[in-house]
């Protein structure tokens, strides 16, 4: 890591390279200029990092997300990106008559201790970032919740909410999209990467529901990890899918998104695979954005990518935004409730120690039954 600010003390903003992501740095940020009409500044709290950042950095260019937050200087945008994490901040400067000094927010936020953004769509529950960076990209992301208004809020499950909550909701919003959509006929789901967090989210979505029985698909040491969670129906190590019944009728929910792994399932379900979703890329060190590895000749269903953002605008066109948006909020409390037990906090409250996080994360060697949450006002 390189540094072009060594101490915390000061504005900064945490960067990756986007060809390269095992590449970082921290550039400081000047946060000293007159806000513009609309404009707030927001002073990062906390925020999580997960497997699932990680997968945010390997689509970057491919959907969109390095453009959420773009770096300071135009000349540093080819190499250089942030990547979004979900998080808590405080509003500490605002021109926006609508938004008040000292409101507490949740939402996508970037590596940083500090984000500006020009408020749009202010509501009694929350407001968009409206920046001209953000056009083009989906509104869920773009939108700041405010606690205040938030009735499933408690300070007490704050950790657990930015570790949990983008993340569920996707999940929670794939269960719905399958069962919207009869299982494509399917009598089974295949989940990989099954130790992450959005995983087991999924698992814990199907099990509350009941109908379809789940089977993980994992490395060789989180084999007992994912085994004691209780969500999964059968589990398997990524060497075994073969021993998988492949007469099952099947959907595969890829979270791994490795070359190697979807290339196995398919070639063993073959055309008893309804339907392929691919969303995570754990496994990045076996995938090739560029290549589609011959994804068109794979047997069985085509694999798409899932993007929540449209399952979740068709039930809100359905149901209402506020009652889709609770039915998921009731749906989380009992996922925290549940990953309680199984899923730890570790806080890192010395920034300096970011890097080394990140890395682990990055590497794949991060505890699966360990949840990060940086704490960027502790420094």
């Amino acid at each position: 890591m390189t540094a072009s600010n060594s101490t915390t003390n000061h504005p900064f903003a945490f960067e990756v390279g986007k060809n390269a992501l095992h590449k970082t740095r921290i550039v400081p940020l000047d946060i000293a200029q007159p806000l513009l009409e609309n404009e707030v500044l927001l002073k990062v709290d906390k925020f999580a990092l997960t497997a699932n950042n990680i997968s945010y950095g390997i689509t970057g260019a491919a959907l969109g997300y390095w453009q959420f937050f773009p770096c300071d200087l135009a000349a540093d945008r080819a190499l250089w990106g942030r990547l979004p994490v979900m998080g808590f901040a405080d509003v500490i400067e605002s021109n926006c008559c609508d938004i008040q000094v000292g409101e507490r927010v949740w939402g996508f936020m970037p590596m940083a201790s500090h984000v500006k953004i020009q408020a749009g769509k202010v509501s009694k529950t929350g407001f968009t970032d409206i920046s001209p960076c953000r056009d083009g990209l989906a509104p869920l992301y773009s939108r700041f919740d405010r606690v205040t208004q938030n009735l499933s809020y408690s300070v007490k499950n704050e950790d657990y909410d930015i570790l949990l909550r983008g993340l569920f909701t996707t999940s929670w919003l794939v269960d719905d999209f399958m069962f919207d959509h009869e299982y494509f006929g399917a009598q089974q789901y295949l989940i990989t990467s099954a130790s992450s967090k959005t995983s087991i989210a999924l698992a814990f979505s199907i099990k509350q529901r009941g109908e379809r029985p789940a089977i993980a698909i994992t490395s060789e040491a989180n084999l007992s990890f994912v085994s004691s969670l209780g969500c999964y129906d059968h589990v398997v190590s990524y060497a075994d899918i073969h021993t998988l019944d492949s007469s099952v009728a099947s959907i595969l929910v890829d979270m791994a998104g490795g070359q190697s792994t979807l290339s196995a399932v398919h070639q063993h379900f073959a055309d008893n695979l309804r339907y392929s979703c691919r969303i995570g890329v754990t496994q990045h060190t076996d995938v090739n954005l560029n290549n589609s590895f011959s994804i068109d000749n794979l047997p069985g269903a085509k694999p798409e990518f899932f993007f929540a953002p449209t399952q979740l605008q068709k039930r809100s066109a359905q149901w209402g935004a506020a009652v889709t948006m609770a039915q998921v909020s009731r749906s989380m409390l009992a996922y925290i409730d549940f990953c309680r037990a199984s899923i730890s906090i570790d806080l890192t409250t010395n920034l300096n120690d970011l890097n080394a996080v990140y890395q682990r994360i990055l590497a794949g060697t991060a505890d699966a039954s360990v949840g990060h949450i940086i704490c960027v006002t502790a420094n």
